[in-house]
């Protein structure tokens, strides 16, 4: 068994070096197998971080961390992102509620694994954040990134949400209030270094329990999103 582990770990033999590297801390076997085998896919490699994680992610350099939310989940991310080889590094979250993602939007989580853990679900997230890993910015629009997002109507209707990514021209949002399609909105949110920021918008679609909304090209505000974006993409 530990053979065929170590095996499961290593990078896919394609007699190059790996061009990123993931750190999966402190999960459970099954799920380390699983994320191994989808970000092999990519050319990505997995590393194997459980004794020491705080320690290893202020001073190694990984392009992207895997944790499991819990006690203890909220040191590994300030240990990442305050740590300046890795402060822009692709953070992603395994189970976790709607709750959990308020409550660590400050981390800036990019992206959430379902719990359990099933592959046509985890390639897909891996297949649709890889680039970000690979740091191939400038093919990737959207940055993925979750955080805890309020959107007022201008009939002063107010629901909360959370984002799921972001661009310079628009957010994309999770909520399980309504906010139809065509309405005029305020939406303010932060996002890591970007202190909350409102911008004006326009719901232009709504799906079950999501909706996306296109920011206010006039509203000068949100040329603060697209500087921290463009900062983003060149770190």
């Amino acid at each position: 068994m530990e053979k065929a582990f170590a095996t499961a770990l290593a990078p896919a033999a394609t007699g190059k070096k790996a061009t990123a590297r993931v750190a999966l801390v402190d999960l459970k076997e099954s799920s380390r197998f699983l994320l191994t085998e989808c970000f092999r896919q990519f050319g990505i490699e997995t590393v194997l971080v459980s004794s020491g994680a705080v320690e290893r992610l202020r001073q190694e350099k990984f392009e992207a961390c895997v944790l499991k939310l819990g006690p203890g989940a909220d040191k590994v991310m300030e240990a990442a992102r305050t740590s300046p080889s890795n402060k822009r590094l692709v953070l992603y979250a395994v189970g976790g509620t709607a709750q959990d993602t308020i409550r660590y939007s400050k981390y800036g989580i990019n992206a959430m694994f379902q719990e359990p853990l099933e592959r046509p679900a985890a390639m897909k997230l891996v297949r649709a954040t890889h680039m970000l890993v690979l740091h191939e910015f400038r093919r990737y629009a959207r940055i993925p990134i979750m955080t805890d997002v309020t959107v007022v109507s201008n009939d002063g209707h107010r629901l909360s949400a959370s984002s799921t990514d972001v661009s310079s021209g628009g957010m994309s949002c999770k909520s399980s209030e309504d906010m139809p399609s065509g309405t005029n909105v305020e939406i303010s949110f932060s996002l890591l270094t970007l202190p909350r920021v409102t911008v004006r918008g326009v719901v232009t679609w709504r799906k079950t329990k999501s909706f996306g909304v296109r920011f206010d090209a006039s509203d000068e505000r949100r040329q603060k999103i697209k500087t921290w974006i463009d900062a983003y993409l060149e770190n």
